[in-house]
This record gives C-alpha cells, sequence and structure tokens, in this order.
C-alpha cells in the first residue's frame, strides 16, 4: 500500500461546470477576437491600437517570460518606487513592462528607421 494520497487532477478540479439551478455558475458566450486588418504599410490597427496605450490591469490571455539581468531588474524596482513616491503611481512590474512596450512600440510606429528601437538594436544595445 502506497502512503501517497491520491487527489484529483488539474483537469479534475478546475472543470468547466454549468447548472441550471444556478444562473451563477453559467459561463458567459466566448467572443472571438476579430481579425488585424492591415493599414498599409504591414502593421495591423489592432496593433496599433495596443501599442498606443498599455493595457493597464486587465486579465491577459497571453504570457511571456523574460529575463532581465540584475541590474535591469534593480533599474525597474528603482523606476517603480520612484513613480510610486514622487508621482503617486502605485503600479506592478508586469504594468510597468507592458508601458514601456507600448511606448517603445508606439515611437517605432511613428518614426519607423529613426526609433529608438532600430537605433538601440542595430547599435547593438540589447541581446536575446
Amino acid at each position: 500500500m502506497s502512503r501517497r494520497a491520491s487527489l484529483p487532477g488539474a483537469s479534475e478540479l478546475f472543470r468547466i461546470t454549468t447548472s441550471t439551478t444556478s444562473p451563477a455558475l453559467d459561463l458567459p458566450p466566448v467572443e472571438k477576437p476579430e481579425p488585424p486588418k492591415s493599414n498599409g504599410n504591414g502593421h495591423s490597427q489592432q496593433l496599433n491600437r495596443a501599442a498606443a496605450q498599455g493595457s493597464g490591469r486587465t486579465k491577459h490571455d497571453a504570457k511571456i517570460t523574460v529575463y532581465v539581468s540584475g541590474e535591469e531588474l534593480l533599474a525597474m524596482e528603482q523606476a517603480r518606487l520612484n513613480l510610486r513616491g514622487k508621482h503617486n503611481l502605485v503600479l506592478d512590474r508586469g504594468r510597468l513592462v507592458r508601458e514601456a512596450v507600448a511606448v517603445l512600440l508606439a515611437d517605432f510606429d511613428e518614426h519607423g528607421e529613426e526609433s529608438v528601437l532600430v537605433k538601440r538594436l542595430r547599435a547593438g544595445g540589447t541581446e536575446d
């Protein structure tokens, strides 16, 4: 006899349930995202809207993992604390990164070859 407890799997614990007796458990219909529309220069209008402003504190459906150096993490934390202390803006690292990406993409969309992103990448200022 095994000494390990037998527990249900994640699929059983987090399964979708519906009930005809409780409308609170019924799920709303799932909306399908509209496909991006091209604006002529290869960028989509959807990407332009996302680049104009960060998504803020919403539930996100995609995740990426980014590794940063200790110095980069320290600089990010110092910026976050500076925003909190001097500007009364409370935000987490994720929001800070989303806003920074939005600003960078908006600059790239507006300035193209002369954008900060292109200049830094050409100068070799970032690595994969």
